[in-house]
């Protein structure tokens, strides 16, 4: 069941192509989230392989998210309006992904952070309930949590953290990419993808990150804001496609 899973997910190549819409949950009607089923319409035209998103767009927008596989965030933290302090808290199990059918569930961790212990439990809690079910769990790892300092997004960092979520079990991780990513992917006994991160003002750049990451080893790409906020969103992730996999 997992492996069937997870090919509704990664194509044969063994890469994917993720396009991430879970911010909704942090920042609402983000620019270019306002309308998710046209934007999950969009990605899917532009070639991606799977949609990581919350519990409401999932359930809400299922015929637009058919053809794709689906990864279900579980967990989330304080929203724009807060204070954004702490790391976050679980918000739905594994029986609510089951439901709405989803064929992989994401959670994030955070090693080096004061509260990475409370972190990682949260995320061997869901890989233990997850594989029950056979159904895959993506860890995000970020070293020091989302607003880290520079020192915590080493490739003795992130090779440490995604290390991490494969010895509790993670199916697969998505991680930051940083120079010297080969370090990470050798090291890492489960497929690596890389997170987009924050919107770019130089596209090429983006770009030539990702291919830089997919010739040391990586499996794939996480993106959000850079795909899902660009002037033309199917033309950027078929770009994306495109450097991921071929």
């Amino acid at each position: 069941m997992t492996a069937r899973r997870m090919g509704r997910i990664f194509r044969e190549d063994g890469r994917a192509l993720i396009v991430a819409l879970d911010h909704g949950l942090i920042d609402g009607p983000k620019q270019g989230l306002e309308q998710p089923g046209r934007t999950i319409v969009r990605v899917a035209a532009g070639g991606a392989d799977a949609i990581l998103t919350s519990y409401g767009v999932a359930q809400r927008f299922a015929r637009e998210l058919a053809p794709l596989g689906l990864i279900l965030r579980l967990d989330g933290g304080a929203t724009s309006l807060g204070s954004g302090a702490g790391q976050g808290a679980l918000f739905y199990g594994v029986e609510a992904a089951l439901k709405l059918g989803a064929d992989a569930v994401a959670v994030s961790a955070f090693p080096g952070a004061p509260d990475e212990v409370a972190s990682l439990e949260r995320l061997a809690h869901v890989i233990d309930a997850a594989h029950d079910w056979g159904l895959p769990v993506m860890a995000e790892m970020v070293p020091g949590g989302f607003d880290s300092p520079p020192e915590m997004r080493t490739v003795h960092a992130v090779a440490l953290a995604v290390r991490v979520a494969a010895e509790l079990g993670a199916d697969f991780v998505k991680t930051p990419y940083v120079a010297g990513f080969e370090a990470v992917t050798a090291s890492c006994y489960v497929p690596v993808v890389v997170l987009g991160g924050a919107k770019r003002g130089n596209e090429a750049t983006m770009l030539a990150d990702i291919r830089a990451a997919m010739e040391a080893g990586g499996a794939g790409v996480a993106i959000g804001r850079n795909i899902f906020q660009a002037d033309d969103p199917q033309a950027m992730t078929a770009s994306v496609a495109a450097i991921v996999h071929e």
